[in-house]
């Protein structure tokens, strides 16, 4: 068995999700199962990318009780924090399982960088990590001392996107 590798996908531009799901396909394409832990990403319609991916056999958990201030101002940061810890335990609790081959952790970088989660739970996650686990985290604002543990750690850059002109989200484009 190879050792698995930690991934840290951040940053402003657009992709780090669209990367990891390609990860994912890639992964299931030599045989890997491959499980996706969407965080903070309740409110919305499935994305081309899980549709696509839950057609090849990978398995994705939206957990339901996340949305941000964002997208519902009426939301209580202390409950969506205990969302977030039971979902790092159920995180957890599947990693240390052993039937998976690559674990992704949607949008849990935005969890540490907006301090819905802690360093704390990034930590116990990695250290639940069986030896050939590959391990992907997502989202803007990637801590420190996360990149710091990860082996590969890549930063999407926004030069220029059509949002700034007024363009909406595209459905099969940009979800």
């Amino acid at each position: 068995m190879s050792k698995g590798l930690i991934h840290v996908y951040t940053g402003e531009g657009k992709g780090k999700t669209t990367a990891a799901f390609g990860l994912a396909k890639r992964a299931t394409g030599h045989a890997k199962k491959v499980l996706i832990l969407q965080f903070l990403k309740s409110k919305m319609q499935d994305s081309g990318e899980i549709i696509s991916a839950r057609k090849t056999g990978i398995k994705v958990i939206r957990f339901e009780d996340q949305t941000t201030p964002l997208f519902d101002p009426n939301v209580k940061i202390d409950d969506l924090k205990k969302a977030i810890k039971d979902a790092v335990a159920l995180a957890i609790k599947e990693i240390k399982g052993g039937s998976y081959d690559v674990v992704i952790l949607d949008e849990f970088n935005t969890a540490l960088g907006c301090e819905y989660a802690e360093m704390k739970d990034a930590k116990a996650i990695i250290d639940a990590k069986p030896e050939g686990l590959e391990l992907v985290f997502t989202g803007r604002g990637a801590p420190e001392r996360l990149i710091e543990l990860a082996d590969y750690v890549t930063e999407m850059k926004m030069i220029k996107h059509p949002f700034e002109k007024g363009v909406k989200a595209r459905k099969g484009i940009e979800f």
